[in-house]
């Protein structure tokens, strides 16, 4: 059944899985952060680390700083993407790995939508290559696919160089913006069959695939969804903005 895009508020689970599944897509990137789950686990991650004092009180208060003048308009998305992750520097990976175990697994007040976690194992098993792709450093995402099953090599997130098992300040990638489709040109250099997102952030990504999908997406995205024609869909525990 072919659905107008300007139902597509309107969709059932069933019709968005459908709407999906019936395309066969070989390769598919999904965003993580409000469109696999709710909420921004990177965000919420770097409050956690500071008020735990998993990074020192020195790094928490610059930090503290920085994220405010960005959200004043004074630090660029991937500057602020890139320091969230640099901010570690000369501590052991696996310190980070342990603590975004324990974040995603035990303290991130979230959950996976049901229906993107079943559409994300359904198009495992129809043989289609799955990509995860965040802004959000690398750590958390590594823990939060979990659930999804999407394999660390096919997981693109900010990530920076690690030497001798500690973390430098040398960033490797930042997917955000347009790094997203150009992170999945350089590392998946497939075309891309469909692609999921809930931000303006995913516009690039979303216009790389031959189908995009705005799925729980903000104003600015669902606006521009409508205007090119993309699925737009509501998770079952959301509700259109």
């Amino acid at each position: 059944m072919e659905i107008s895009p300007s139902k597509a508020r309107n969709l059932t689970r069933s019709e968005f899985l459908d709407s999906v599944l019936r395309l066969a897509p070989r390769v598919a990137a999904f965003d993580c952060d409000g469109t696999l789950w709710s909420g921004d686990a990177g965000e919420t991650f770097f409050d956690w680390e500071i008020r735990t004092r998993l990074v020192s009180a020195e790094v928490g208060l610059a930090m503290r700083a920085r994220y405010a003048e960005y959200k004043a308009g004074k630090v660029s998305e991937d500057d602020m993407c890139g320091e969230m992750v640099t901010m570690h520097r000369g501590m052991r990976e696996a310190t980070l790995i342990e603590a975004a175990t324990e974040f995603m697994n035990h303290i991130f007040p979230s959950r996976s939508f049901p229906e993107m976690q079943e559409l994300v194992h359904r198009l495992h098993d129809n043989g289609c290559e799955v990509w995860a792709v965040s802004s959000s450093n690398e750590w958390v995402i590594r823990a939060g696919m979990q659930p999804f099953a999407i394999p660390e090599q096919r997981i693109l997130a900010t990530k920076v160089q690690i030497e001798g098992g500690l973390v430098t300040d040398r960033l490797a990638r930042i997917p955000s913006g347009p790094g997203k489709s150009q992170a999945l040109r350089e590392v998946a250099n497939k075309a891309i069959d469909a692609a999921f997102g809930n931000s303006r952030w995913d516009v690039d990504m979303l216009a790389l695939a031959s189908h995009g999908f705005a799925v729980n997406p903000n104003p600015d995205l669902e606006a521009t969804a409508r205007d090119r024609g993309w699925t737009i869909y509501f998770p079952d525990d959301t509700s259109p903005r």
